[in-house]
Order: C-alpha cells, then structure tokens, then sequence
C-alpha cells in the first residue's frame, strides 16, 4: 500500500488564493443574493423607470398634437428618459452597494481578506449593470404596450449609447465614493445630488444649442451631452454622428481613469487614517 501523502506536499492548489476574476465573481454573487432575497429592492428598481416612462409617453402623446418637433421623432422623449434613468441607475446601482457596505460598517471585514480596491470596485460595476437592466428593460417593454414605440428598434446604436451612459455613471459614481470616504457618511447625500448637477447640461430633453453659450462648453466637455445629441440626430433621420460617439467614448476613459485615481488616493488615505473600519457622519 502506497504511504500517506505528507500535508507539506499537497497540492498547490490548496494553498493558492483565489484568482482576482474568483475574487470579483465572489462580490459579484454577495450582491445578487443581497438583492434577489428583497422583493422591495427589486420592485423599487423598475417603479421609478415605469413611472418616469409612463408620465412622458403621456406628455409625448400630449405635444405630438401641438409640436411639430415631436411628431418629427416619434418616441424622442421616452428614448430621453429611458436613456437617463441609464446613467441615473448606473451611478447610483453602484453608489449603494457602496453605502450598503458602509452603513453596515463592513469595510473592514470586506478588506481583512485579500480582496483588492479595484476588485471591489468591478464588481460594483457589474452590479450596477444587473440592477440598471432590471430597472430599464420592463420600462422599455411596457412602452411598447402603451405607447406603441419600441426603444430596441434603434438596434445597435442603443448598445453604443447604454455604454457610454453606464460608463458616464461609473465614474459619478467613483467621485461620489471618494467624497464619502474622505468626509464620512455626511456626504451620502452625494450619491443623489452630483448626476443631478450634469443634468441641465447634458442636453436630455433639448439640444445644446438652447443651453447659454457661456456653458455650451461645459455641455460639450461632458459625455452625455453627445449621447443625447446622437439620439435626436438618429431618431430625426440624420443618421448616426460617429464623431459624437467617439468623443464621448474618449470623454468618458479620460474621466474614469482621473475618477479611479481620485478613487484609489481617497481609499488608500482612507485605510491609513483607519476609516474604513469605522466612519461617521
């Protein structure tokens, strides 16, 4: 009979830590069994898109009588509201799994193991993303009941458009966590406030060009802006502005990597200062 393998000579596999993908796809499941065992969590995320939808199809249904504008490009608004409530619910999709963590005072047992800022981080991304379709695509579906207009028929420039509007609200998202870790939870407020700010210029509901010239710029600076311009361009025949698209892809990398950096120094200072372990208000 063969002799016992001795403990020291096991296999490697035994001692070697999870891969960082093993580390994401862990958080990533916490999250989902976080939100898959609360029915409220999971209803509250489509109210808010449905409602928004219902309140401009109807407002839609109303100009369509009275705006040449809006008889141009059926469906202009609801694909305006639809495409907000994406950079709105992807900020904030990863700005509570943050504060979640936070007002459980969990931080410091999150990063006891070997888990990595970064990994933590992309696994609130990929939350962000379930919680966002969760959210969008039973608005989107029910404006094709209601309203008879199917916002999935822009076909691949929609793709184009979530993206950058997901990407848009990363970044927010990452700016919002710093504050809160460099202030404490006095600054949670943020988490509604700060995509509320990008709002007026970011051209949701009217093109640019009705915006002051003295903040046109800033409209221009800002991604969702050429997101938005791109959408009326394509809804009103004009086709797809690829140089829109391009400039917002390029926006939004430059600002989430300048937003992960600001990330990084606000949780390293936070970790020294040990305020991951405990913060207050």
């Amino acid at each position: 009979m063969a002799a016992a393998r001795p403990l020291s000579a096991a296999p490697d596999a035994i001692h070697r830590p999870a891969s960082p993908a093993r580390r994401v796809a862990a958080m990533v499941l916490r999250y989902w069994y976080l939100l898959r065992g609360s029915w409220p969590r999971i209803l509250e995320l489509m109210y808010w898109p449905t409602v928004q939808m219902v309140i401009w199809g109807l407002i839609t249904l109303h100009l369509s009588a009275e705006s040449s504008w809006v008889m141009q490009a059926a469906g202009v608004l609801i694909s305006a509201v639809l495409l907000w409530d994406v950079l709105f619910r992807g900020q904030l999709g990863v700005s509570l799994s943050f504060l979640e963590e936070m007002w459980s005072r969990n931080l410091g047992h999150l990063f006891v193991s070997p888990l990595r800022a970064w990994e933590w981080v992309v696994s609130m991304f990929c939350m962000s993303l379930v919680r966002t379709l969760i959210g969008v695509v039973p608005a989107g579906l029910l404006a094709i009941l209601l309203y008879e207009y199917n916002v999935f028929g822009i076909g691949l420039p929609l793709v184009l458009f979530f993206a950058n509007l997901m990407m848009t609200g990363w970044w927010v998202a990452l700016v919002v966590m710093s504050a809160i870790l460099r202030f404490g939870l006095g600054a949670e407020s943020m988490a509604w406030l700060l995509v509320f700010l990008l709002a007026p210029i970011s051209a949701i509901y009217y093109p640019v060009s009705v915006l002051p010239e003295a903040v046109r710029w800033l409209a221009l600076a800002m991604p969702p802006a050429h997101v938005f311009e791109g959408m009326r361009s394509l809804l009103f025949g004009d086709g797809l502005p690829v140089i829109r698209l391009l400039l917002a892809f390029g926006l939004n990398g430059v600002y989430m990597v300048l937003a992960g950096a600001l990330f990084m120094v606000a949780f390293n200072d936070a970790r020294r200062r040990g305020a991951l372990l405990q913060q207050g208000e």
